[in-house]
Formats: structure tokens, C-alpha cells, sequence
């Protein structure tokens, strides 16, 4: 019984790893690549909805500093570049009517450190998750225990093995964050 627990709180902890992954997918270091942009919400007019990028269109790489968008619909062009401008990504896309062209600048110093902050702020958002994940299942073990499914020993031993799970997890979280940091602060 307690088992089910500890592995269900070690199933939800991945989730959190791997939304971590995809935050900081998100988050650009010197080059250029697809999961830059790819999850941007885009704001489409004709459509009267909201849809990731990846959805309406080809990205591609071209090369280290360049990226490029090939809407299949190009109706939606301009809705594109709107929200590739307003992003806060520091990118300025360019058109000319059927791909749209995003450079991507050279990263400065001062910019460097505010990527680094926001990796440490998607950090902690994930070890906050964790943590999360570690006080409900704490609860549901407690509870258990309070109706008489699980022992008092069985509890002890179920409540370390999901503190063992988020100290594994939280230390992945930190090697995750120290390898992008790495990549960041690469000149």
C-alpha cells in the first residue's frame, strides 16, 4: 500500500523534472534553436484564438544565429511577428511575405545574467513543485495511517522514502540549473 504512495510521489516529482526541462528549453543561450520560440502563444486574428507557434508553422535553424519561421497559413504572418516583437525575447523578426526571419543577437554580459536569474527563478519554481508533491503525498500517507490502512511503521518508512525521492530530485533540479547556467555563461 505505502509503496503505491512512493511511487506515485516519485511519478509526480518527474512530471516536475520534465516541465523543468521544457522551461528551460525555453530560456536562450548563444545559438539559435526551435525550442526558443516554439511554445510563443500567438494571438491569432483570423482564427479569434490563441495557439502555440510550433502549431502554425515550420522553425528551422538555418545556422548558429538565425532561425526562421514558415507559416503554413500565410495569413497569419503578421499575428506571427507580433508576438515574436513582444515576446520580451529581445528577438526582431523580419518578413518578406512568405518566411519570416529572426536573428538572433549575440548575447552581452548583462543579459547573460539576467538569463541566469531567470534559470535560478525556473529552478526554484520546480523545487517548490517538488515540495509541493512531497507535502500532499506526506498527507495522503498520514491519512492512510489515520484509517487504519498503514502502521506506524509502515508510515516511517513510506514518509523517508518520499523525503529520499525530493532530496533526488531537488539535487537533479540543481544539476539541471548548473548545466544551463554553464551553457548560458558560455562565451
Amino acid at each position: 500500500m505505502s509503496d503505491e504512495y512512493t511511487k506515485g510521489a516519485a511519478d509526480d516529482m518527474a512530471k516536475t523534472l520534465d516541465q523543468l526541462k521544457r522551461d528551460l528549453l525555453g530560456v536562450r543561450t548563444g545559438r539559435a534553436t526551435p525550442s526558443l520560440i516554439e511554445h510563443l502563444p500567438v494571438e491569432v486574428q483570423s482564427y479569434g484564438s490563441s495557439m502555440h507557434l510550433k502549431e502554425l508553422g515550420g522553425i528551422t535553424a538555418p545556422d548558429a544565429r538565425l532561425l526562421m519561421v514558415n507559416p503554413w497559413d500565410k495569413g497569419t504572418i503578421k499575428d506571427i511577428e507580433r508576438a515574436i516583437a513582444v515576446s520580451g525575447l529581445g528577438f526582431n523578426p523580419q518578413s518578406d511575405g512568405q518566411v519570416i526571419r529572426i536573428p538572433i543577437p549575440a548575447l552581452t554580459g548583462e543579459r547573460r545574467q539576467q538569463l541566469v536569474k531567470i534559470v535560478k527563478q525556473h529552478l526554484e519554481d520546480a523545487k517548490v513543485r517538488v515540495r509541493q508533491v512531497r507535502r500532499d503525498y506526506n498527507e495522503m500517507l498520514k491519512a492512510a495511517c489515520d484509517d487504519g490502512d498503514l502502521t506506524d511503521d509502515q508510515l516511517a518508512k513510506a514518509l523517508e522514502k518520499v523525503q529520499k525521492s525530493t532530496d533526488e530530485f531537488c539535487k537533479k533540479v540543481d544539476e539541471m540549473g548548473a548545466a544551463k547556467e554553464k551553457e548560458i555563461l558560455e562565451v
